[in-house]
C-alpha cells in the first residue's frame, strides 16, 4: 500500500501528525506506540491551527530518516535543515501555505473556528488530502 493511502487510513482515526508518522513508522523501524505518542501533541497545527500536523508529522519523519554513522552532529542538522525546507517547498507548491488556519480557512484552536470545520466536514475534505499529500511528497521526494 502506498504510504498516501496508509496515510489516509491512519487518518480516520488519529491526528495529522500521527497519521504522516505512523504511515512511514515500519520503515523507519518505530514502534507503532512510540510514534503514535511522539505525534500525539501536533495535531491540529499543535492545537493552536499554526504548522500544519501533517507538515509536523513530515519533519519528524525526516528527522528519523537522518544518518548519523560517521558525520557529526552539525552535517546531520544542516542537512535535516536542507530537507525540511525541501519537504516545505514542495507542501507549499502544492498547497499554497504550512498553516492549519490558511489551508482550513478558520482557525480550529477557537471553539467558533472548531464548530465550523465539523459542520463544513473539513477535517474530511481538506485535511485527509493533506495527510495524503504530505506522505506522499516523503515517500516520492526522500
Amino acid at each position: 500500500m502506498k504510504k498516501s493511502q496508509l496515510a489516509i487510513e491512519n487518518f480516520k482515526t488519529l491526528n495529522c501528525a500521527q497519521s504522516v508518522l505512523l504511515s512511514h513508522a515500519e520503515d523507519l523501524k518505530l514502534d507503532r506506540t512510540t510514534a503514535l505518542r511522539i505525534a500525539l501533541g501536533f495535531g491540529g497545527g499543535m492545537g493552536r491551527a499554526e504548522t500544519c500536523g501533517a507538515v509536523t508529522g513530515a519533519y519528524m519523519v525526516l528527522g528519523m530518516k537522518a544518518q548519523f554513522g560517521e558525520k557529526s552532529i552539525q552535517e546531520i542538522k544542516t542537512e535535516t535543515k536542507v530537507a525540511v525546507k525541501k519537504f516545505n517547498e514542495l507542501f507549499i507548491a502544492r498547497h499554497g501555505s504550512l498553516k492549519c488556519k490558511k489551508l482550513l480557512g478558520v482557525d480550529i484552536s477557537t471553539p467558533e473556528g472548531s464548530t465550523e470545520a465539523n459542520d463544513k466536514k473539513l477535517f474530511d475534505s481538506i485535511c485527509s488530502g493533506l495527510v495524503a499529500s504530505a506522505a506522499e511528497i516523503l515517500e516520492e521526494e526522500f
